[in-house]
């Protein structure tokens, strides 16, 4: 019955042992077309391929192409297909197509560096082949209501058309927080990387309890070959990095996840894996909605004399400082959160603050430090949100809910 899953796992591991051998050979490729960056946290500023997760998409997607018909062997091999599993099949081309679509769209974003207005509608169009199967084949938009509403809404509310707009939003979300929560070797493959094994332990877990066999099976068919790419593309991005990832593996990996949460009916779940990235979401919107000027890049500054990163900071005029962003300064300042001053610089009339980003507020925490282990300390928060994640689901969520799978 899990043959084919064993099969995956093997098709993962060759996929990890290829992406491993071939990156290096695309280095000067990349180069030689102009795609490649400049290290700003090192004092080498030699060049760096960048969007180097393009390779492991297309690997990835050559896995996913070659084990399409594995788990329908048994009924590709007898005489009469007699009861395909036609909706099964369907989700796993659409998961396919949504996923080969953000890789594509996201390489345009490396090639031609889009504006973040064009970052927020590209996963919305990959996302629409995704919401029309859901909708062919499923079409249920009915949440449960947590038990201490229900006095409030009753047992159940239909969401209607705001239950797609949620999943759009989902991809929207998924693609875009690892993209923001990035700047540092490692950072953005690593995060990944622990967000997908937390993924295929949930799995595996409730295919352990028999649980919604099929959906898990599809979500593991799907992450198994996820993250034997990432594992390899974690080896080159790690700290001094041999390649950038890109947006490409921003909206790849991203995109991965909104497909198995939706189509794995686990879309709450999943979101709990990224409490990390939802910290950093909501730490960062006063300078993603311009209340607080925001820099093009938001990098923790690098100082060559002690080969440590330091919080970076965004100066401004006070005229510049929008009269919501100056109170989101104080609340955040008086919380400590935030390294707020005032009446800088010479004639006094700049302001500045750190730059809101969950990688400046840890170096704010622990102080100067190493940018290996800066992403050490990122990597452990991300392993410990994960472990508050399966906490929640499976100690607190009784509280909110009768039954739960």
């Amino acid at each position: 019955m899990y043959l084919p899953l064993v099969i995956n796992f093997a098709m993962s591991v060759a996929g990890f042992v290829f992406t491993f051998a071939v990156m290096p050979n695309f280095y000067q490729l990349f180069i030689n077309a102009n795609m490649y960056g400049r290290d700003l946290n090192k004092t080498s500023k030699e060049k760096v391929p960048e969007a180097l997760g393009v390779i492991c998409g297309a690997i990835y997607l050559i896995i996913m192409f070659l084990f399409i018909p594995i788990p329908f062997m048994e009924i590709f091999l007898q005489e009469k297909w007699e009861e395909f599993p036609h909706n099964e099949f369907v989700k796993f081309i659409c998961a396919l197509l949504s996923i080969c679509c953000m890789i594509f769209l996201g390489f345009a974003d490396d090639a031609l560096n889009l504006k973040w207005r064009h970052k927020l509608l590209l996963p919305t169009m990959a996302s629409l082949p995704l919401l029309m199967v859901y909708l062919v084949n499923f079409g249920n938009t009915f949440i449960i209501v947590p038990k201490p509403l229900r006095f409030l809404l009753g047992h159940d509310v239909d969401l209607h058309i705001l239950y797609y707009l949620y999943m759009g939003m989902l991809a929207v979300f998924c693609t875009n927080a690892i993209n923001i929560l990035a700047g540092i070797n490692g950072i953005e493959s690593g995060q990944s990387l622990v967000i997908a094994v937390s993924i295929v332990t949930f799995n595996l877990v409730e295919l352990s309890r028999g649980y919604g066999r099929d959906d898990y099976l599809l979500s593991l068919y799907i992450m198994m070959p996820f993250v034997g790419v990432c594992a390899a593309l974690v080896y080159y991005n790690w700290y001094p990095s041999k390649v950038f990832v890109g947006d490409t593996f921003c909206y790849f990996a991203g995109m991965t996840f909104a497909v198995v949460g939706i189509l794995g009916h686990f879309s709450k779940t999943m979101l709990l894996f990224f409490i990390p990235q939802v910290i950093n979401f909501v730490y960062s919107l006063p300078q993603l909605f311009h209340f607080v000027p925001c820099p093009r890049h938001r990098l923790p500054k690098y100082d060559p004399k002690t080969d440590k990163l330091g919080m970076s900071y965004s100066r401004f005029k006070k005229e510049e400082l929008h009269s919501l962003g100056w109170l989101v300064l104080k609340v955040f300042s008086m919380l400590g959160l935030v390294d707020f001053k005032e009446n800088v610089g010479e004639d006094g009339q700049y302001m500045e603050c750190n730059n809101l980003t969950i990688i400046n507020f840890v170096i704010k925490v622990i102080g100067p430090t190493h940018e290996r282990t800066l992403t050490i300390y990122l990597l452990i928060i991300q392993v410990l949100g994960s472990c508050l994640a399966f906490f929640i689901r499976y100690q607190l969520a009784s509280m909110f809910y009768e039954v739960v799978h």
